[in-house]
């Protein structure tokens, strides 16, 4: 549609009289109240950027195409349905011929129930407009959804008779109402005409195709439902002759019939849809449980989720994998990650990308970059287990990245990797937040069939290409010749998984794993989360205001908070060994225990392990053997096993015998014979050791490969500074530089609030009450031909200071400093120094203007003052 167009569905050449019924888009739109006017640019935000001028920019912009897709697009499957059916029915169409293009001739109760409210929708939402006599579907939407051989309509319809035979002769016109037993006209036009009534009459229609064979009839029955295109042989069988030769079948080129729309409804009882939809799908119950049951699922998770973060973080303490070039992180080092945790590589993928919303992870941006743990999760580990899980699924259900998509492909055929780019997805929170609605709404403790789930978001937002008609191959259709009745068909493509389904399969997935749900029904937290009613309230909560969502956050934390296990202090130590944690420990113990032994499995106990490794790695960490000891026992609820004790004495015996600092490096030991004897030993020739003093070793290696090497030998070295002082090493010592969480990445413009929709309609407002003043006409024409008042200055003077002297208003011409002209409506108050001063109705504030740049001025008429 060009420019000309949408000016004419949008223009408005002078105000309407009250109660007259509108004639354009814009006519319809100043009729509503502001409260209609808000709810249009609150459910179509991308109309307020900018903010219109007027309201007659405001329906141009709503007639554009990108607009119109877009809100297309966020239709549920009835509304979208009773768009499809008004862009096949006539322009205008009454109300009564779409409810029977809806409900068919037998009717339907259901869809009478809703489409009034189907309807009301579109009218919303500027997509149509009109009283319920002439509704009219915008243009664009029109052209978008009315059926053509290049975009064939989803409901299955092809052109009209008018249509299809436009371009044919005039004889071939009179042949076709001939062999239809209809009487010969006097030209093409009223030839058609008497076809179309045929086609439409029922009883004559039933009477026609009662003369047609069982085949003819069963090509009929091939075509109409859609697509309604068949190819034909250059000589058809005589069951398709039948049907060409009385308009049945209209040809579109010299091998391809179409259906007209008149007889395809005909054969459908009238429906425009084989399917409508007027209700939407029930979310069913698989099982149910007990509240208290889902709730202590869910907080079980909802630790192990914790667990699971903490763990993924602090084996990246020294530094994690590195950043690829394109960004993201590697196939292998996800491998790794994912074997590390125990878990599939797309759920260790899930938890990378929660780490890396939630600000716990980042690059560290240096010229080797890694991925490393933020300042920020140091301070999450010091919060309570409940707020340290809000600080997780807030970010979760407000991110657009989809971890589900790691592992495909984007467009160009590049494998997608996780933490890297092209994985934000618009849709993902908004499908997050009714997935999870969804789940509200079933009763406390009641588990969700997630198919049931899935078909209801499919039916409120429709997926793109959604069970439409296959297109005919320009101009060929999509259907293949038969060999017995020279026609045939084609088929449907069906949408199995779509994005949105996909993103909602996923959601029900890592709900579960963050503990928002138990056993697959939602929890309390989960409702405090959404601001919805908790599964216990015996009332609803109010929902007119939105609740900031760190509050909601930390409700759902505090709800959480008691129905995790509570932390112990202490744990048991084993002859063999091992210490039981029966619980999960505190953070200062669970930190020590973690330096001073290795996890050897989890549970609703944790097990560690002490070795040689596990205990050189404390008395590295600064801590000597009687620290160890004070510390064993002051948290051991048994007494500290022999073994244990002789293990952590031996181990500090042998710590720091050896001193290793940098030369390149260097190996010092009072005791010469230790030298002599690592010398000797054929291990340390990759080492490049040589003897400076009797005391000290050179190396040919960096420190930290001699102390590597030397340990893999049995020996026990500690690391020194250049003033030969024992090097502390710290697990948590790498942090990135301050790093702020990722984004979310909107799809499209965010929803305005409030008072931003207050202040677009008042200013929508006062510009359509500038541009649709009625001014007076001049003695002398005073316009330019671009519309703007044209006067000298010294008449400009005059007409602006009676203004201020009246208390009247006036139409004006403005250039601004850039150049460019536009027209107002003032109220001049106060003339001086060269400048106007007076009350702009179109911006709706005092304002100051040069006169220099007023190119005219014009009185209102007495009826607009």
């Amino acid at each position: 549609m060009g420019i000309g167009e949408l000016d004419r569905e949008a223009h408005v050449p002078e105000a309407t009289s009250a109660g007259a019924a509108p004639r354009t888009l814009a006519e319809a739109l100043r009729a509503r109240d502001d409260e209609g006017l808000a709810a249009l640019l609150r459910a179509r935000p991308d109309l307020l950027s900018p903010v219109p001028n007027d309201l007659t920019q405001l329906a141009t912009r709503a007639g554009t195409r990108g607009s119109v897709v877009r809100a297309l697009e966020r239709l549920d499957r009835f509304a979208l349905q009773t768009a499809e059916a008004l862009a096949v029915a006539p322009d205008p169409a009454p109300y009564p011929v779409l409810l029977a293009l809806l409900a068919g001739d037998e009717g339907d109760p259901a869809i009478e129930a809703a489409l009034p409210g189907a309807v009301a929708l579109l009218r919303e939402q500027a997509l149509v407009w009109g009283e319920d006599d002439r509704l009219r579907l915008v243009r664009t939407a029109r052209e978008l959804l009315a059926p053509s051989a290049q975009h064939p309509s989803p409901t299955g319809l092809g052109p009209t008779v008018a249509e299809a035979t436009a371009g044919m002769s005039p004889g071939r016109v009179q042949e076709i109402i001939a062999a239809a037993g209809l009487p010969a006209t006097h030209d093409p036009v009223s030839a058609v005409a008497a076809l179309t009534e045929l086609f439409t009459d029922r009883a004559r229609m039933g009477a026609l195709l009662d003369e047609a064979s069982p085949e003819a009839l069963s090509v009929l029955d091939r075509l109409v439902w859609g697509p309604p295109y068949g190819e034909v042989t250059a000589n058809p069988a005589p069951p398709v002759r039948w049907l060409r030769d009385r308009g049945l079948l209209l040809p579109v080129s010299a091998r391809t019939m179409v259906l007209p729309r008149e007889v395809a409804l005909h054969l459908r009882g009238g429906r425009a849809h084989r399917a409508p939809e007027p209700v939407a799908p029930v979310v069913e119950v698989a099982r149910e449980y007990r509240p208290q049951v889902v709730d202590s699922a869910a907080a079980g998770q909802a630790y192990t989720a914790l667990a699971t973060v903490e763990e993924l973080l602090k084996s990246w303490d020294q530094g994690g994998p590195q950043v690829l070039r394109a960004g993201g992180m590697s196939v292998r080092d996800l491998k790794r990650t994912a074997a590390a945790l125990d878990v599939t590589e797309q759920v260790a993928a899930f938890w990378l990308e929660l780490c890396f919303g939630a600000g716990l992870l980042a690059s560290d941006g240096e010229a080797d970059e890694r991925y490393a743990p933020t300042p920020a999760y140091d301070e999450w580990l010091d919060l309570p287990p409940a707020e340290r899980w809000a600080r997780l699924v807030a970010p979760w259900l407000t991110a657009t990245r989809a971890p589900g998509l790691v592992g495909g492909q984007d467009a160009k055929g590049r494998t997608l990797a996780v933490l890297g780019p092209d994985l934000d997805r618009g849709a993902a929170p908004e499908v997050r937040h009714r997935v999870l609605e969804l789940l509200a709404t079933l009763p406390p403790g009641a588990a969700a069939d997630p198919g049931t789930v899935f078909a209801r978001l499919r039916w409120e937002r429709p997926p793109r290409g959604a069970a439409q008609p296959v297109p005919p191959r320009a101009p060929q259709a999509a259907a293949r010749t038969d060999e017995t009745t020279g026609t045939g068909t084609g088929t449907r493509p069906e949408v199995h998984d779509d994005l949105r389904s996909r993103l909602a399969r996923w959601t029900l997935a890592e709900a579960e794993l963050l503990g928002l749900t138990g056993r697959g029904a939602l929890a309390s937290p989960a409702r405090a989360l959404l601001n919805l009613p908790l599964a216990e309230a015996s009332t609803p909560t109010d929902h007119g205001g939105r609740v900031e969502l760190s509050v909601a956050a930390g409700r759902a934390a505090t709800l959480l908070a008691p129905l995790l296990p509570e932390a112990v202090d202490h744990v048991l130590l084993q002859a063999d060994l091992t210490a039981v944690a029966p619980g999960p420990l505190r953070r200062p113990l669970a930190d020590a225990l973690a330096v001073l032994a290795d996890v050897e499995s989890k549970g609703g106990a944790t097990v560690y392990r002490f070795t040689p490794g596990s205990v050189r790695r404390a008395l590295d960490s600064g801590r000597s053997a009687s620290d160890l000891h004070d510390f064993l026992a002051a948290h051991s609820r048994t007494p500290v096993p022999q073994p244990l004790a002789y293990l952590i004495d031996d181990v500090a015996r042998r710590h720091g015998h050896l001193r290793v600092g940098a030369a390149s490096a260097y190996v010092r030991c009072d005791d010469d014979a230790v030298l002599g004897e690592i010398l000797a030993d054929r291990r340390s020739a990759a080492l490049g050791l040589r003897r400076l003093a009797p005391t000290v070793l050179a190396a040919q290696t960096d420190p930290a490969s001699l102390l590597d090497g030397l340990r893999s030998m049995g020996y026990a070295p500690a690391a020194e500074s250049a003033e030969g002082d024992v090097l502390v090493t710290r697990a948590d010592a790498y942090r990135t530089p301050a790093r702020t969480a990722p984004a979310p990445v909107p799809e499209g413009p965010p929803v305005p609030d409030t008072t931003l929709l207050g202040a677009a309609v008042k200013a929508i407002r006062a510009g359509d009450r500038a541009a649709t003043a009625v001014r007076k006409e001049p003695a002398a024409p005073a316009a330019s031909a671009g519309g703007l008042p044209r006067t000298s200055a010294a008449e400009t003077l005059a007409t602006v200071q009676a203004a201020a002297m009246t208390g009247t208003a006036v139409w004006i011409g403005y250039v601004n400093a850039e150049g460019a002209a536009s027209q107002r409506v003032i109220a001049p108050v106060r003339v001086e120094g060269g400048f106007v001063t007076g009350y702009d109705h179109t911006a709706d504030e005092v304002r100051t203007y040069p006169l220099h740049r007023i190119t005219g001025v014009a009185e209102l008429a007495d009826d607009q003052v």
